[in-house]
């Protein structure tokens, strides 16, 4: 008689919910490629993929006691893989909104035409709001975001310059222009005072 994949599989996920290691190890390396086949759809780019997959796995180990174990676990696998890379991309897409919106390279650039008073004292303002905001992030994030978004250098040249792996340069960008925004928000709020004006500078109903 053909031994049933199912149970192979239930007996490999009752094992995990025992903390054997090995199992899981297992699991993963089975799954592997489906989750990845998943992340790899939407970001579209091989190193982004795998560690999205990382993350999606990471998140199974930790829900793998909700599995009813009626269903198919392959299914329920590729299931909470998708949702977790439409909220990957939900997140992605609301922090380059947020990016868009709060920090503006060509701020630290000289404008090309002579503008008004009440403008360059404007323009002034945004460069010294960014500036304060830029100076407070750590060391190693401020580097990140300036060789990306201000001298606009890639990844992997950036990757280079600070001998540090691709990925690693990525996380630092993504961190640090997460906390610029937080930071520019904050100085914005300080500098107006008035929550209605904060309010609708950021959008809030």
């Amino acid at each position: 008689m053909v031994p049933d994949p199912g149970d192979a599989v239930e007996a490999l996920i009752q094992r995990c919910l025992q903390g054997d290691q090995l199992a899981w190890e297992q699991i993963v390396r089975q799954y592997w490629r489906k989750v990845f086949n998943v992340a790899y759809k939407f970001v579209g780019k091989h190193d982004e993929a795998e560690d999205l997959t990382q993350d999606i796995f990471l998140k199974i180990f930790k829900s793998l006691n909700t599995f009813d174990r009626r269903a198919n676990f392959q299914t329920w696998l590729i299931s909470i893989s998708r949702n977790l890379c439409i909220d990957h991309y939900r997140s992605v897409r609301k922090e380059r909104e947020t990016i868009d919106r709060d920090v503006d390279a060509n701020e630290l650039s000289p404008l090309s035409h002579d503008p008004s008073p009440v403008a360059a004292l404007e323009q002034q303002d945004r460069v010294q709001l960014l500036r304060e905001a830029m100076s407070s992030l750590p060391d190693t994030l401020r580097t990140a975001v300036l060789l990306r978004d201000i001298q606009e250098l890639s990844y992997q040249e950036i990757a280079d310059k600070l001998r540090l792996p691709e990925g690693t340069v990525k996380s630092r960008i993504n961190r640090g222009r997460t906390e610029l925004a937080r930071q520019i928000r904050k100085l914005r709020g300080d500098d107006f005072g008035h929550k209605g004006t904060m309010l609708k500078r950021t959008g809030a109903n």
